[in-house]
Formats: structure tokens, C-alpha cells, sequence
């Protein structure tokens, strides 16, 4: 089981971008920070930078890497990737989520339904 799932976009998108940027995987992290108090963190890493924690999502032609430290926040997400009129992005259903600011990306999470890292070592 993994902690997050992935659309068929998306799936696809993460894909394509490692390809574009010669990256061994996107990564995704939830860092302290604006508007709602956390943030989620979009990069490419390379296979030397991914922790012995991290989880690692083989996408095909690609990887999304979830950090450690951010499975608690993530774990029963599901991403989406959703072009509109004048807009891309990856948009994260995040059932731990309590509120999110209109940018979708800063966000604070509810203590009552985020799980340890422990308890989510368990259920995988």
C-alpha cells in the first residue's frame, strides 16, 4: 500500500517531467511555512538524495518520491494533475487536510486524523 495514489494524469505528468528534466523522480514534502502554516514542496531529485525512509512510487518512465518526514501529512492523498483555461498543477485531495488557502499549495492539517510515521509503517 502506498501512501499516496495517483491519477492516470498525473501518473503521467510525473512521467514527463522526469524525462524533461533527466531526473531520477519528482518529489513531494509538506515543510513548515505559508499563509495556513505548512506548504506542500514540489522537486526533482536524483536516486543518491532519496532517504532510506522515503517512499518511492514507480510511475512508469518515472518515480514520485514522498519524504519521510511528510507521510503523516500525505498518507491517503490522492493527485491529480488538471489543465484549465490559463492553469496547470498538480492539485493534492488530501483527506488530512483541515483548510487550504485559494493557491492550494499552503495548508493546515487536522492533529485527529493525521497518523504517526510508525502507525503508517504498520499499514504498509
Amino acid at each position: 500500500m502506498f501512501t499516496v495514489s495517483l491519477t492516470k494524469t498525473a501518473n503521467n505528468k510525473i512521467n514527463e517531467l522526469c524525462r524533461e528534466q533527466n531526473a531520477f523522480a519528482v518529489r513531494l514534502g509538506v515543510t513548515g511555512g505559508g499563509c495556513a502554516g505548512f506548504e506542500y514542496q514540489w522537486d526533482t531529485c536524483e536516486k543518491e538524495d532519496i532517504g532510506i525512509n522515503d517512499e518511492i512510487i514507480e510511475t512508469g518512465a518515472g518515480r514520485l518520491v514522498v519524504t519521510a518526514i511528510s507521510l503523516m501529512y500525505l498518507f491517503g492523498c490522492e493527485i491529480d494533475y488538471v489543465t484549465e483555461t490559463f492553469q496547470q498543477s498538480f492539485v493534492i485531495n488530501n483527506p488530512n487536510a483541515q483548510s487550504a488557502c485559494g493557491c492550494g499549495i499552503s495548508i493546515t492539517f487536522d492533529p485527529g486524523k493525521t497518523l504517526d510515521n510508525e502507525k503508517i509503517l504498520e499499514l504498509k
